[in-house]
């Protein structure tokens, strides 16, 4: 029986047996004159280590357990709790869940005034999670003093951060419009930013709704709630991301497109591409995060197999023709443009590129904004490019027929073409140029590879679990029986702290690579639909995108719902 002057988390250790009566005393009188909680005596006195404190408690109470070395503390909850309540009563907020749940870490699970109190805070149901306390006394102290985390392998604090326009203008104007320059905002966003580069997000949505307003990140292709900060927050937020995108805060009926740039170091820099989007509680935002490093990690990197590559580099490394790259939003086609460009950058080379707007910033590359309502288009640009001796030149786009027509003339004029189609696969490709109005003879002349792409979700590589999958559902999907043999293993997504519990970590290009052989050229100077030259690319063995995304599932690297997901049969 425990003494009756003992309480909570010590009584309960007594009763259990696993700490004697007398040393429960003595550190509970320790602890009261030291003015610090009992389970942080326990632990400097070493009778208990943390761990087997966390264990215990996890299991005598029924509670899950977690590791909070594994939490990066910018994922938390911003402003989901005061921090004096934080550090009254030593919990951290880890996560929400909807509206209706947040889970708060918590080492001394006998707390219930904690508990309590970030019921009444937040009016939302708690959901205790054990952790040992000297990692929680470690996150706790970085939510709350400090004003912004480190980037890995970067030294600049939030603090010494430059944000500005992105023009170069944007110099002269730090101190545009102090009425939003409300330093809690200002340190927020640039958390926010901070962790979107560090989690390796492509987009930052921040969603003002009725009764609350959320942040979220798009990562590995999936939107993920990231922060729910105070609905009082979101003209300040918007006014704010406005004045340093150089955009009219004054306007809020009608969309607006601007460009910001986060300084990490002097040597590494991260443009931004804004778009504002009035809806019916607020001003919706998105960013688009363009990493300049994405599009100088070589071929290698993007995913391509050796036979795909060697194509591609053929195809690249020829005098003049037009190589197409198609796919939907979001498939990674300007990373893959720039990667060809990138390869052809030398000082005896001349290229130039028409972009809508240009996403990453390429030294040695004349890049060219384009600007409807000041009538320079892809077209208009095209045909100042023809005069400015280009080598090699890149449109953004093809939309029209005139842009279409301008690119084919200068592939069959002696200059390398780089562009993009909105098209499902390769040989849909041709035929949409077709539509367009182009004639056969044009395409078969100019048009010397396309390359269809997908972005697919890697599988963890810490958590990935082996899987048996039936053989008809493996037939089923493509595969064939020689490629049932044994040889391999397929690998199912489980979700573990490392990949935030999804299963997947990054992504992996899927590609079709054609290149646009004599008899393919036979068949579009026949009219020939995209069947006949899905066919006869299939007998020159090209692999279309559910076959090359089979491989990937073969290596381990994807799965197979992720294979039925992105791609058609």
């Amino acid at each position: 029986m425990a003494a009756p002057n003992l309480s909570g988390l010590a009584r309960l250790l007594v009763q259990h047996g696993r700490l004697l009566e007398a040393d429960a005393e003595a550190l509970q009188e320790a602890a009261t004159s030291s003015k610090i909680p009992f389970i942080e005596q326990l632990v400097r006195s070493k009778k208990m280590t943390a761990r087997s404190i966390a264990e215990f408690s996890s299991q005598a109470f029924g509670y899950p357990m977690l590791d909070l070395d594994q939490i990066d503390p910018g994922y938390v909850p911003q402003g989901a709790l005061d921090n004096k309540v934080i550090l009254s009563q030593r919990i951290v907020p880890l996560f929400k869940r909807g509206t209706a749940k947040i889970f708060i870490g918590i080492s001394d699970i006998t707390n219930i005034q904690a508990i309590e109190e970030v019921r009444f805070q937040t009016g939302l149901q708690v959901e205790p999670i054990v952790v040992e306390d000297p990692k929680l006394a470690a996150m706790i102290e970085k939510i709350v003093e400090a004003s912004g985390a480190n980037i890995k392998n970067m030294v600049m604090d939030v603090a010494d951060l430059e944000i500005t326009g992105g023009e170069e203008e944007s110099q002269q104007d730090s101190g545009v419009n102090t009425d939003v320059d409300d330093a809690p905002v200002v340190k927020y966003i640039q958390k926010i930013l901070l962790d979107a580069i560090n989690c390796g997000a492509s987009d930052i949505h921040f969603e003002p709704y009725e009764k609350f307003y959320r942040i979220r990140y798009r990562q590995d292709g999936m939107l993920r709630e990231i922060a729910q900060p105070p609905l009082a927050f979101k003209e300040k937020i918007a006014s704010r991301i406005k004045v340093i995108s150089k955009l009219d805060i004054s306007e809020k009926r009608v969309p607006q497109d601007g460009r910001m740039k986060l300084v990490l170091s002097k040597s590494r820099a991260i443009d931004f591409r804004v778009s504002t989007l009035p809806t019916l509680h607020g001003e919706k935002i998105c960013m688009r995060i363009l990493d300049p490093t994405s599009a100088t990690l070589g071929i290698d990197a993007l995913g391509y197999d050796p036979d795909q590559k060697e194509l591609l580099l053929d195809a690249v490394r020829r005098p003049y023709g037009m190589v197409l790259v198609t796919g939907p939003t979001g498939s990674g086609k300007t990373v893959s443009l720039y990667t060809c460009l990138n390869i052809l950058n030398s000082p005896d080379i001349n290229i130039s590129t028409a972009e809508d707007p240009a996403e990453i910033n390429l030294a040695g590359i004349n890049q060219v904004n384009v600007n409807e309502k000041a009538g320079l288009t892809f077209a208009a640009a095209l045909k100042a490019f023809l005069r400015q001796d280009p080598d090699v030149i890149m449109v953004g786009e093809i939309r029209d027929y005139e842009t279409a027509d301008i690119s084919i003339k200068a592939a069959q004029t002696g200059h390398m073409v780089f562009s993009t189609l909105h098209t499902n696969d390769a040989p849909t490709t041709l035929t949409r140029m077709l539509n367009m109005g182009v004639a056969p003879f044009n395409i078969a002349s100019s048009v010397i590879l396309i390359t269809a792409q997908r972005l697919g979700r890697r599988l963890c590589p810490n958590c990935k679990a082996p899987i048996d999958i039936p053989e008809e559902a493996l037939l089923d999907a493509g595969l064939t029986e020689a490629d049932l043999d044994g040889s391999w293993t397929a690998y199912r997504a489980v979700g573990c702290d490392v990949c935030k519990g999804t299963g997947h970590k990054g992504r992996v290009g899927i590609y079709q690579v054609m290149p646009i052989s004599d008899e393919i050229n036979r068949i579009i100077m026949r009219n020939g639909n995209a069947i006949d030259i899905a066919d006869q690319a299939k007998r020159e063995g090209v692999r279309d995108l559910r076959q090359s995304a089979l491989i990937k599932f073969k290596q381990g690297l994807i799965s197979l719902e992720e294979v039925m997901a992105i791609t058609n049969e």
